[in-house]
């Protein structure tokens, strides 16, 4: 458990913050400039705060009250920055077994599993210079994670990357949160990031806290949604792979029942979690006939928020999964919609991005 109390004034910014992090993987969340890597840098110990009392695993790494400050080289943790700032003149290899010298010893990682898990063996005997963004990225991770931290430190990793080399990171990221069991700080302002990686979530504001928790329950808030934007807004839904049909879909089953989707490249029987987003999600009161969508899940109401223009967004509870759909007021009301009543979600097999496929949460 990392527990964080912290106040620090900058020009134009004044952070005041309060946050537990407990294991797994803890996404700080908000829009560029609102607070969240001086956090980070705090809890390195890169910053030295105003006012602070910052814990890991009960361990005191900052008190100003009482004058204790751990410096960065004896708080065994681990950062990833935006830029994977490797060694230029040391190979893949060298750089790795960098990081592993800064491990405890006795108690240091495999290096072989790292490599592997990474997919690193390729790249062994390559330097920097010969590297992709992604290649970059996964090496300055193995680096960092040789070194032993008691938590990873990930500042927007994937911020300076296009889309197909996030897509090649996200995995890597999820086999180090369920594999290695390794905790994570997570700093993004992506919302689909989040959703894939997060089992806890933290919103910051303007330098505050405005909400935190479980990452499945604030992403499937319709009050909270306004805090993600519209169009990113969008809930969890957990499944398992059933069979990989002939015409090119996926059968998955989740608790309110079958599922669809373009195929998705994971073995029967392996468990995922899908991002819906709300603006790709229709209800109707009945379930609809003779329509071209594949998925039709029964779900009730569980709350409404009524934006301040035509939209609304609606929670919906399909099996014990909460998701979010976005509709018009004019639709609220023609269906008269309300906390118990009964639905029927439709989501076309093809709306559902592959980058917002993932493995499923293990923490």
């Amino acid at each position: 458990m990392l527990s964080v109390t912290i106040t620090h004034a900058f020009p134009g910014l004044s952070l005041k913050a309060q946050f537990d992090a407990p294991n797994g993987v803890t996404a700080l969340f908000g829009r560029s400039g609102s607070g969240k890597t001086t956090l980070v840098n705090a809890v390195a110990g890169l910053l030295r705060p105003d006012h602070a009392r910052i814990t890991l695993e009960g361990d005191v790494l900052v008190d100003t009250a009482a004058n204790i400050f751990v410096p960065p080289h004896r708080r065994r943790i681990g950062y990833v920055f935006q830029e994977a700032r490797l060694f230029p003149h040391l190979t893949v290899q060298q750089n790795l077994r960098y990081g592993r010298f800064f491990a405890p010893r006795g108690n240091r990682a495999d290096f072989d599993q790292i490599v592997d898990l990474l997919g690193l063996a390729p790249l062994l005997a390559r330097r920097p210079i010969g590297l992709s963004g992604g290649e970059k990225q996964r090496v300055a991770l193995g680096r960092a994670i040789l070194s032993q931290p008691r938590l990873l430190l990930l500042d927007e990793p994937l911020a300076a990357l296009d889309e197909p080399r996030k897509a090649e990171i996200l995995p890597y990221l999820e086999r180090l949160r369920d594999d290695l069991r390794l905790p994570m700080l997570y700093v993004s302002h992506s919302a689909a990031e989040v959703a894939r990686l997060a089992t806890t979530l933290v919103l910051i504001d303007a330098g505050r806290v405005t909400a935190a928790g479980p990452a499945a329950d604030l992403l499937s808030d319709p009050n909270i949604a306004p805090e993600f934007g519209v169009r990113e807004a969008g809930a969890i839904l957990t499944a398992k792979v059933i069979a990989h049909e002939a015409d090119g879909l996926t059968r998955l089953d989740c608790a309110a029942g079958p599922l669809w989707l373009p195929r998705v490249d994971l073995p029967p029987g392996a468990r995922l979690r899908l991002r819906i987003l709300a603006q790709d999600v229709m209800l109707a009161l009945h379930r609809p006939d003779a329509i071209s969508a594949l998925n039709i899940l029964p779900a009730t109401v569980k709350d409404l928020r009524l934006g301040d223009g035509a939209g609304a967004m609606v929670q919906l509870d399909a099996g014990g999964d909460l998701v979010l759909a976005r509709v018009t007021r004019r639709s609220v009301e023609n269906l008269r919609l309300a906390p118990g009543v009964a639905v029927h979600l439709v989501l076309k097999a093809v709306s559902v991005a592959p980058q917002s496929i993932g493995g499923e949460n293990q923490p």
